[in-house]
């Protein structure tokens, strides 16, 4: 008998899983199910170390040995990556307050908006999460990470409405900044008329 450590993992394989137990010496396949690890390390004659292959659902992880099959426990289970189904609003500034929803978002450990992680987030559900989008301009994709693996990536636009803004608020300073001037020329020039006596 033998134990499997971690008991799961991503649909998508490249887990590496401890076996441990007696008689693993010469072990020379390790079985998901039907497919084989894609790469075994007999650590000694109670471990050994196996890379999980792609696979669904729960499956039995068998040892080769010369003495025969050994059998471990407990099963081990396939996680699927989480999918995103929509972000909501899809577009806004550097902290705008976005809902993810989809599924497998359980045990979420990261968002990202492209490369950079969200400002902060959190589950709601298995099928929502709340997240603060970072700072950012032009179009990203919004991703998951969970212990299935990387979800699909769904597009965030960063909207150009601060941007605007600040242009907005200079062209009112500049205007109210010709309007002083005009005002001062006025000043200036009925001074100028009162000393003429006109």
């Amino acid at each position: 008998m033998a134990i499997v450590n971690p008991s799961s993992g991503p649909a998508s394989g490249g887990n590496t899983v401890l076996i441990t137990g007696t008689g693993l010496t010469g072990a020379t396949s390790v079985h998901f199910g039907s497919p084989a690890a894609t790469s075994l390390s007999v650590i000694s004659p109670t471990q050994l170390t196996a890379v999980a292959p792609a696979g669904t659902g729960t499956v039995q992880v068998t040892v080769t040995t010369p003495s025969g099959t050994i059998v471990a426990t407990p099963s081990y289970t396939y996680i699927s990556a989480p999918v995103i189904t929509s972000v909501a609003p899809s577009s806004g500034g550097g902290g705008a307050t976005v809902a993810i929803s989809g599924t497998g978002f359980t045990d979420a450990t990261d968002v990202q908006f492209g490369s950079v992680p969200a400002t902060s987030w959190s589950v709601v559900s298995a099928t929502q999460i709340v997240a603060v989008a970072p700072p950012g301009t032009g179009s990203v994709l919004v991703t998951v990470t969970a212990p299935g693996g990387i979800s699909n990536g769904v597009e965030f636009v960063y909207a150009g409405g601060p941007a605007l803004a600040i242009k907005l608020s200079d062209l009112l300073d500049n205007i109210a900044g010709v309007f002083h001037a005009i005002a001062d020329a006025c000043t200036t020039i009925s001074g100028f008329l009162r000393r003429l006596g006109l």
